[in-house]
């Protein structure tokens, strides 16, 4: 089982920017991809960002060019930069991993528990 910790979330005005971060942990054979989703009030959850175990990433259009995600496998962590936010951008940001338990098992799917990003002046 996996266990997905995301911190740095917070208020910020409109253009600035925050780091988040997600921290994996518990007994898994190998994480495969790693991505952050978001759900804003009234709103589905919607992808944001997935990285691969390689490095190949994946972002939603409305995020392309301001909101980078990076990855260390060392620490199991992932991260997503977010500059130049924008009200929209206003949502719990949510960590996810597909992981393996044990070698040639199917992947599995662990969400965290979700952080806050509020964009306001």
């Amino acid at each position: 089982q996996v266990q997905l910790v995301e911190s740095g979330g917070g208020l910020v005005q409109p253009g600035g920017s925050l780091r988040l971060s997600c921290v994996a942990s518990g007994s898994f054979f190998r994480i495969n991809a790693m991505g952050w989703h978001r759900q804003a009030p009234g709103k589905q959850r919607e992808l944001v960002a997935t990285i691969t175990s390689d490095g190949s990433t994946n972002y939603a259009d409305a995020v392309k060019g301001r909101f980078t995600i990076s990855r260390d496998n060392a620490k199991n962590t992932v991260y997503l930069q977010m500059n130049s936010l924008k009200p929209e951008d206003t949502a719990v940001y949510y960590c996810n991993a597909l992981y393996q338990r044990r070698v040639a098992a199917a992947a599995i799917s662990a969400w965290g528990q979700g952080t806050q990003v509020t964009v306001s002046s």
